[in-house]
């Protein structure tokens, strides 16, 4: 593995920028390679991947690895697949689910561990925290209307909707998303990572 990107992801995991604001402490869960060919984005670890420190180990994970069609071993070879999400720690509860990722992760990692993945052919936008980032002002004003939209975005970005069991509402009143545009997901990732 490249030395740069090795010694940056140890400083990343030893980061401690926001822990005041970190309910369980911080905890950085991600993971990368130089030779990583898909990039997932995410929001931030829930509780589980907090305990755990395994990125996406829970239902809303399966869910994505479905939706990707790929197993658990491809998902989890950061040779093949990184995972940095918009924020690496667990933020904590709010009202009606997780707070938003910590704002700092992104701000502060994400300009130096990008350009340390020159292979990425892919990029998996989960969720709205992602699209805003990363698409900017291409970025519809709602969630479902960019992941509508995803063909826009491509070849560099597939927006999609949170896998959580929690937007089983959205996935019923979006019946297209997984007729149209998983069938295209699944395409998609197998070009990147073949």
């Amino acid at each position: 593995m490249n030395t740069t990107l090795d010694s940056l992801l140890e400083q990343v995991r030893a980061c401690r920028l926001c822990a005041e604001h970190l309910p369980h402490g911080p905890r950085p869960v991600l993971r990368a390679a130089p030779s990583a060919r898909l990039l997932i984005v995410g929001q931030a670890p829930g509780t589980k991947v907090h305990a755990s420190g395994i990125p996406w180990d829970d239902q809303s994970g399966k869910r994505l690895r479905q939706w990707m069609g790929i197993a658990p071993e491809v998902f989890y070879d950061e040779q093949q697949v990184a995972i940095i999400p918009m924020g690496f720690c667990y933020p904590g509860k709010g009202k009606s689910g997780d707070l938003p990722p910590r704002p700092e992760c992104a701000q502060h990692w994400h300009r130096q561990l990008l350009p340390l993945l020159p292979n990425i052919q892919l990029t998996l936008l989960v969720g709205k925290y992602a699209q805003d980032y990363f698409l900017g002002e291409r970025a519809r004003p709602t969630l479902t209307e960019t992941v509508t939209n995803w063909a826009d975005f491509l070849p560099a970005y597939m927006p999609l909707p949170h896998p959580s069991p929690r937007n089983q509402f959205w996935l019923r009143r979006n019946p297209w998303f997984e007729q149209e545009a998983i069938p295209v997901l699944k395409q998609l990732v197998a070009a990147a990572l073949g």
